[in-house]
């Protein structure tokens, strides 16, 4: 305890195994009474060197590596990495490909907003939309796994366009979903938007201006619930996004309240372009016919020679991009995630350097939770929704 002529301040803990922590997340609080004077972020309780590890891996290795970065959306992590490569090979994948990497983005988006949603009203006290949430993310889960072959770290997207084509049965399903979904977000709705509780808890808490939102870095629901209309999607589309007509949410006061209904508004939008991707998919190949980078269709190892040497030649040569270097992004569930790589020519990255939303986003929380009642603090770190595997990395 430090004493001031003015005041008495109690610096306290809060984690890293706090459960609203959302992970491996160290706060030391400065509190006058239960108002929090200064807040310091502590990490790098989970870091795993994922960025040394790929000088390490060829190209094609480091896919699985990106899927234990935000582990709740490996597809928008999948593509934003071999979105970068293909910039450096300047290939690009099918159309058919395209699409399903939208759909599959957006179910994933939604499946991710749904396992925010869920923590973030139990760490505030609101348990039933916890149970909610997760039967629809048990729904994606399945659709996930039929498509994928896993349920959590999927590695479905390959340089050059997908591991492989939609299975049987996907489509009935996934248009299953997008017909219900709409009426399981009134659902949340009913419980939440309007809740007098739920208001004194997120109402005016965690404010963070548009200027500040800015000149902090922060980007996905996190910079929209200030009211910044920033959506990669729209302002550098990439994958077909330009041809899907959705709008972006944005919020006006930039608290905690806003953030809540900028994802909610998402998840809708995201459920609209699934719809419209699924009525428009074209026909074709889901991976590019490139023998010395793209990894061959498995069918056609059974039955072609070439096809065979060529996938033997990828995964025990790797590929040799030219020399350079690249930056490409993508609008993941949680903001701007990018990867900056440098080649030097050989089958190894030279460098990976990776911008993720969740590090960024977090050093907003002191200016958003400063001033603010130690209660808040939890709500604020469940607005924000933080991953620590892409804080630590």
């Amino acid at each position: 305890m430090t004493a001031t002529t003015t005041q008495q301040l109690m610096t306290i803990n809060m984690g890293p195994q706090h459960p609203s922590t959302h992970g491996v997340l160290r706060l030391i609080l400065e509190l006058d009474g239960e108002t929090v004077v200064k807040a310091t972020p502590h990490i790098g309780f989970l870091h795993r060197g994922v960025e040394k590890l790929a000088e390490y891996k060829t190209y094609h290795q480091f896919i699985t590596l990106t899927d234990r970065l935000d582990y709740l959306a490996p597809m928008s992590n999948n593509l934003a990495y071999v979105m970068a490569v293909e910039k450096l090979l300047d290939i690009e994948a099918p159309k058919r490909s395209q699409y399903i990497r939208i759909i599959l983005c957006e179910l994933t988006r939604i499946s991710s907003h749904l396992l925010w949603l869920a923590t973030h009203a139990l760490d505030i006290g609101a348990m039933t939309v916890f149970f909610y949430c997760f039967r629809e993310r048990e729904t994606l889960n399945d659709i996930f796994e039929m498509t994928a072959g896993a349920r959590m770290n999927l590695s479905y997207v390959r340089i050059g366009g997908v591991a492989r084509d939609l299975p049987d049965g996907f489509v009935e399903k996934v248009r299953e979903f997008v017909n219900d979904f709409p009426a399981r977000l009134k659902d949340y709705e009913t419980l939440l938007t309007k809740n007098k509780i739920w208001l004194m808890r997120t109402k005016d808490v965690g404010v963070i201006s548009a200027e500040d939102a800015i000149n902090y870095g922060l980007s996905g629901p996190s910079i929209r619930g200030s009211g910044v209309k920033w959506d990669v999607r729209k302002s550098e589309p990439y994958s077909s996004y330009d041809e899907m007509d959705f709008i972006v949410p944005v919020g006006q006061n930039g608290d905690v309240y806003d953030r809540y209904i900028v994802r909610i508004e998402e998840m809708r939008q995201s459920n609209e372009i699934v719809r419209q991707a699924m009525d428009t998919i074209p026909k074709g190949e889901f991976i590019a016919d490139i023998p010395d980078v793209a990894l061959p269709q498995k069918e056609n190892l059974k039955k072609s020679m070439e096809s065979l040497i060529h996938h033997f030649k990828i995964i025990t040569d790797g590929i040799c991009p030219p020399a350079g270097e690249v930056y490409s992004c993508v609008e993941a569930p949680k903001g701007e995630l990018g990867f900056y790589i440098v080649s030097d020519g050989t089958k190894n990255p030279y460098r990976i350097k990776i911008r993720p939303p969740s590090f960024v986003n977090l050093e907003g929380l002191q200016k958003m939770i400063e001033g603010r009642l130690l209660a808040d603090v939890v709500a604020v770190i469940g607005s924000l929704d933080i991953v620590l595997g892409e804080i630590d990395r």
